[in-house]
């Protein structure tokens, strides 16, 4: 049984979707099926229970989670070892590709890079920048080597690294607004108010809890997938748009950011997939994060 082959399984086994997992693997769907069926031939035991026509969900048998478990000990000793040898490696190059939506902590992975170019100059980063269903298409995709996102993070699937700072909610809006001469923001201040907010956030979010209304029930005029073009309606008088803290530079422009109250925060975690193969690029950068804290 190759490595190779373990982990295809265990990428069926995350994606729960042979498909998807062609998708992420860059194999076609009967290439990934006919080499799990050969691994079924060898074994002697069914290891997936293939959905139906109408569902293409894939659940392990119990052998499936007998292998997966066996599998996850095998990868991972495997990498352990491929670390081991290139961390003897003094001639690192390559590149590093990192998704993330709109935060300071992008600062925290600046940081990281620029002390790892100082020992590797070789190493390259790109940045792509998008929501959180952005970033973790990308990354499912095999796009991107990791991904920032907020809240909770899903186990079955991402390996994570809870960042250890968060991010601060708030209204910004033009500084001759009314809502400008208060420190903080109450949730009845933005009642009455035409309100821009993140299209993603509008799908399923906090902010409602926050806000003890549902969006339904307010006057949302806008959406937006990145805060600097909501900073222009805002600019234009269109609204008051709500996100994170530090992102628009409000020094010596007609916008100020204030706080919510009830504080409301976001925490953040650098994410990769489950069982991920790394370039050595890759992984020096994710051994450095981990030493940055």
């Amino acid at each position: 049984m190759e490595i190779r082959v373990l982990q295809y399984f265990l990428a069926v086994a995350r994606e729960q979707s042979i498909v998807r997992a062609a998708e992420s693997l860059h194999l076609s769907q009967p290439t990934l099926s006919t080499q799990l069926k050969n691994m079924e031939e060898e074994l002697g035991k069914q290891l997936l229970i293939r959905g139906t026509k109408g569902s293409r969900k894939v659940t392990l048998t119990e052998e499936g989670m007998i292998l997966r478990q066996r599998a996850e000990e095998i990868v991972n000793l495997v990498k352990k070892a491929e670390n081991e040898i290139m961390l003897s490696d003094s001639v690192i190059v390559g590149d590093v590709y990192i998704g993330t939506g709109e935060t300071d902590a992008v600062r925290f992975i600046a940081q990281t890079a620029k002390k790892l170019q100082e020992q590797y100059p070789g190493i390259h980063y790109h940045i792509a920048s998008g929501n959180a269903d952005f970033v973790t298409e990308q990354l499912d995709k095999g796009l991107i080597d990791f991904g920032i996102v907020f809240g909770p993070v899903d186990g079955f699937k991402y390996d994570s690294l809870k960042l250890p700072f968060k991010d601060i909610w708030g209204v910004l809006m033009r500084r001759d607004s009314p809502l400008a001469e208060k420190n903080t923001i109450a949730p009845e201040d933005l009642w009455d108010k035409p309100l821009i907010v993140s299209r993603q956030e509008k799908r399923n979010s906090p902010l409602t809890a926050w806000l003890r209304k549902e969006f339904s029930d307010l006057n949302i005029i806008s959406t937006y997938n990145l805060i600097f073009n909501a900073s222009l309606m805002v600019e234009e008088g269109l609204g008051y748009a709500l996100g994170f803290d530090k992102i628009i530079n409000t020094c010596g422009s007609p916008l100020v950011f204030r706080p919510l109250n009830p504080t409301m925060e976001a925490e953040m975690s650098v994410i990769w997939k489950k069982y991920q193969i790394f370039s050595k690029a890759a992984d020096k950068f994710l051994a450095h994060l981990k030493g940055n804290f």
